[in-house]
């Protein structure tokens, strides 16, 4: 199996064991929610890339850091529930599951999962979303917007999209739903790595939001912004976010 088919089943797997914990938890504790669907995905992504890739490393969200990833040639970057707050309210789709590969200094293959939309989005052959018809839509936290995807949207006359996790939100750009996603004021590599391997496959814009690449399994995990929009509207938001 092709590591990026391995990308996508294992996401998609995940998912499917989410929907089963949110429907076994339905009536506990959303908090009781959240961490069994932490633990129960993290646990079953971890097997399934020791059975079929054991001689990688993995770097989960859940999981201790291994340091062995820093002389690895090939490293699995997983975030087993991204969106955990919206995964507990009953209902929410804009969830995801991450599974992403590194290999040599780039990312080379990977998967967003949206179980609650049914939809699995992988590498290598992701569809372009459909050109642009109206203002420019930018998407941020249904929670905390920050002030520069509202300065992105001020400057692009555009309009706001809310929506809860980072997968969903990059999804929602992959798949036509809005254009534009600029994050600023932290996240690690797990919350990006599989959703900006999926969106370069698209033929989607990504960089750090002064322009610079986004660089994955470096020693410091935080990588705490980043644009995904699409490549007509790259120089424009740029123009912003880089001042």
């Amino acid at each position: 199996m092709s590591d990026h088919a391995l990308a996508a089943r294992l996401a998609t797997e995940a998912g499917e064991l989410l929907l089963e914990v949110r429907e076994e938890f339905a009536g506990a504790d959303a908090l009781d929610r959240k961490d069994a669907g932490d633990r129960r995905s993290h646990e079953f992504l971890m097997a399934a890339l020791a059975a079929a890739r054991p001689e990688d490393v993995v770097l989960s969200e859940e999981g201790a850091d291994n340091p062995a990833r820093l002389r690895a040639e090939r490293v699995w970057i997983v975030d087993p529930l991204d969106g955990t707050r919206e995964f507990s309210e009953l209902g929410r789709e804009d969830w995801a599951v991450h599974v992403a590969l590194w290999q040599s200094g780039e990312l080379v293959a990977g998967a967003v999962a949206l179980p609650a939309q049914g939809e699995t989005l992988a590498t290598p052959d992701v569809p372009a979303p459909a050109p642009v018809a109206g203002p420019p839509r930018v998407i941020v936290s249904r929670t905390r917007p920050p002030a520069i995807a509202l300065a992105v949207r001020d400057e692009l006359d555009g309009t706001l999209v809310e929506m809860g996790s980072a997968g969903a939100k990059v999804s929602a750009v992959v798949q036509g739903r809005a254009d534009v996603y600029v994050h600023a004021g932290g996240q690690y590599e797990w919350d990006s790595a599989a959703p900006v391997a999926v969106a370069r496959a698209a033929g989607l814009f990504t960089s750090r939001i002064d322009g610079s690449p986004l660089v994955y399994n470096q020693e410091n995990l935080s990588l705490p912004d980043l644009i995904v929009c699409r490549p007509e509207l790259a120089d424009a938001v740029l123009a912003v976010t880089a001042r």
